[in-house]
């Protein structure tokens, strides 16, 4: 097996737990029987000349070692990406599918005290944070939409669904995102029929992401394994019915990270009248609703997403209580900022990641930003702002900044109710910063 030997003083991050060694951090490629640098001299994405990189396959598995020969873990390579190796064990154990369905399994208990994996749904496996690095699954837990539209009378609940329709069925979304996971897809999709409880797998779909292409891998997003129904499927999210469509949703179908942030929600949302900034399909608007709220306006840039909002609306019994909006944030806030009749008592926003990339930072808070202070200027006094950002390039210190300065300038005062991460089932791995990327800011405004 290979040796990827780094420079001195790179191994810090990588004692401290984090899983990526990037092309830039390594010396040489020793050909695992010596010292010696396998023939070829490559060079890493900046141009520079690193001795045996031109040895290295996409997705095979290689041992890390220091400076020093200390070893490190071992990973899986990738010559064609900035990500040189993904470590997923520190250990020299072999990527076999006992491997994978031990690795699932250990997942899925680490999960078991906050879900109920008989009714819930939830990220099943979220990459290196789960030492899986580069692979994503969602487990939705449900029936086909169009089967509990049949049965249903009036709200449609989870124990009603069970007794008309029987037992819950499951579904996959994965996302393969590393090369050396995408080799080994066969391995994964035979663990993880091995492994998964009840209720009966029906189906695995697999998401489209353009990291994907960063390693150099195409996108193929289809159905994998089983099937998937056609009008999409109804889960069950905090007791409350939503409706997911695996093939069509963003992401993996459906913002799973935002679970106990929207129960957050529904618990403040009493009597009050609500505006949903980059609603998606109602997560927040729904709770808000079941919660008390008055009223409901949601705004997305999709139509289509506005749509299920409506049905998720109506499975709740709250058609008539919501109204929706379709449109780009940035042209809707100005506007309801001069409509004196458009003021709230909470106000949401949960906008998609505005930096994607540390690159992009600067532009993104600048975003972040606007949208904040119009948004905390259509809030009565005693309103709730609940500010969020996905952007892992965000830190938490500075979208707390962000939020200051954003009311500063709206010459309002802010209390912090809470401030909040995504759910227990996207751990945040201990010298990994990239897996706490979700912040959730809930504020008081005076």
């Amino acid at each position: 097996m290979r040796r990827i030997i780094l420079k001195p003083g790179e191994e810090g991050r990588i004692y401290r737990g984090h899983p990526w060694v990037y092309d830039n951090e390594v010396a040489c490629v020793l050909d695992g029987k010596g010292d010696k640098p396998e023939t070829g001299q490559g060079k890493t994405r900046q141009g520079d000349p690193v001795p045996g990189l031109t040895g290295l396959s996409a997705g095979e598995a290689v041992d890390v070692e220091s400076s020093r020969k200390e070893y490190l873990g071992r990973g899986f390579a990738n010559p064609r990406s900035k990500i040189l190796v993904r470590i997923y064990s520190p250990s020299k154990e072999g990527a076999d599918k006992g491997f994978f369905k031990r690795r699932i399994r250990e997942a899925l208990e680490r999960r078991t005290p906050c879900y109920e994996l008989g009714r819930e749904s939830c990220r099943a496996v979220f990459g290196e944070a789960d030492f899986l690095p580069g692979l994503i699954a969602d487990r939705f837990v449900g029936w086909p939409l169009e089967d509990a539209l049949r049965v249903r009378d009036g709200v449609v609940d989870f124990d009603g669904l069970a007794e008309k329709l029987g037992p819950p069925l499951s579904w996959l979304s994965l996302e393969f995102l590393s090369y050396g996971m995408d080799t080994r897809r066969d391995l994964i999709l035979e663990a993880f029929a091995e492994v998964l409880p009840d209720p009966v797998l029906r189906g695995i779909v697999e998401r489209s992401a353009p990291v994907r292409e960063l390693e150099g891998l195409e996108n193929r997003p289809g159905i994998l394994e089983g099937s998937f129904p056609e009008k999409g499927i109804v889960i069950f999210e905090n007791g409350f019915p939503m409706a997911v469509h695996l093939e069509e949703g963003q992401k993996t179908g459906y913002y799973l990270d935002q679970r106990d942030n929207r129960l957050w929600v529904r618990n403040h949302g009493k009597a009050r009248q609500v505006l949903d900034l980059c609603a998606n399909t109602g997560g927040f608007s729904v709770h808000a609703l079941r919660g008390g709220a008055q009223s409901v306006l949601a705004v997305d840039s999709s139509s289509r997403a506005l749509e299920v909002l409506k049905l998720n609306a109506a499975l709740n019994g709250f058609e008539d209580s919501i109204s929706t909006e379709t449109g780009d944030i940035f042209d809707i806030l100005p506007r309801y900022e001069r409509d004196t009749s458009k003021r709230f008592d909470l106000v949401i926003l949960d906008p998609p990641a505005f930096a994607k990339t540390r690159a992009s930072l600067e532009s993104a808070m600048r975003g972040y930003k606007e949208i904040n202070l119009r948004a905390i200027k259509l809030l009565r006094k005693g309103g709730i702002l609940v500010s969020c950002s996905c952007s892992q390039a965000v830190g938490e210190g500075r979208f707390k900044a962000m939020i200051a300065s954003s009311a500063a300038d709206a010459g309002r005062r802010l209390i912090q109710l809470e401030f909040r991460q995504q759910s227990p089932d996207h751990p945040v791995l201990s010298g990994y910063d990239e897996s706490h990327y979700l912040k959730c800011g809930c504020y008081l405004v005076l």
